[in-house]
């Protein structure tokens, strides 16, 4: 990125993440800001992530990844399985802030786990695990199951039903959290009793949260 004195581009974004979570500690810092060379480095040799868009980092996919923490902090002991995860997201961003929350991300594509196991590795995450497969093939239990705009709520809520435990230890019932864009009333019409949305636009003011949403589904 391009520097301009003493302020760049990435510092700048990266401060996206300082300012909207001020309480993280320094390891926190320290792992979220070794992010950008991480990814663009990976991205270079595996695309994971737009080449075109890869400079919006903290905003696009670290900051969009953190707006699931806006509708529920995991408590300690919380488990969590990410579905379709690509290079890491959400689960990455989620294990660096919720660190006594364990995250296991999945994908069905290898080379996109590659990426994610090496970034985690690198900046020393200790509460996330990886496995190469589909969604359907997954038996382990969970107390929620997030995901990015993988598919359409109902059919992700067919396939990791299965996943989610019964015991209860968060302010929310087991279910599934989605970051979500667009129009989603027909999407979100089957659940609508009992499913929750909240606008990112509320929390962040980036244009790019105009029409993001998180849309939570108990299971």
């Amino acid at each position: 990125m391009e520097t301009t004195g003493n302020t760049s581009a990435y510092d700048h974004q990266f401060s996206l993440i300082e300012t909207y979570f001020p309480d993280l500690s320094e390891r926190q810092k320290e792992q979220y800001a070794a992010l950008y060379d991480l990814y663009t480095d990976w991205n270079a040799k595996i695309n994971v992530i737009s080449r075109k868009d890869i400079e919006n980092l903290y905003p696009h996919h670290v900051l969009h990844s953190l707006g699931i923490a806006q509708m529920l902090r995991f408590k300690d002991g919380t488990s969590v399985m990410d579905l379709g995860t690509g290079g890491g997201f959400p689960g990455i961003p989620l294990a660096i802030m919720f660190p006594e929350t364990h995250f296991h991300l999945i994908d069905s594509i290898g080379k996109k786990i590659k990426v994610g196991q090496a970034v985690a590795e690198a900046i020393g995450l200790k509460n996330i695990s990886f496995r190469h497969c589909r969604g359907e093939e997954e038996k382990g239990l969970f107390d929620f199951v997030v995901s990015r705009a993988v598919m359409p709520l109902n059919d992700l809520a067919k396939i990791v039903r299965k996943n989610i435990r019964k015991e209860q230890v968060n302010a929310l019932p087991n279910g599934l959290i989605c970051l979500k864009g667009g129009e989603l009333a027909n999407e979100i019409a089957p659940f609508r009793k009992q499913s929750i949305s909240i606008d990112l636009k509320d929390f962040f003011k980036e244009e790019f949260f105009e029409t993001k949403k998180v849309v939570y589904v108990p299971l």
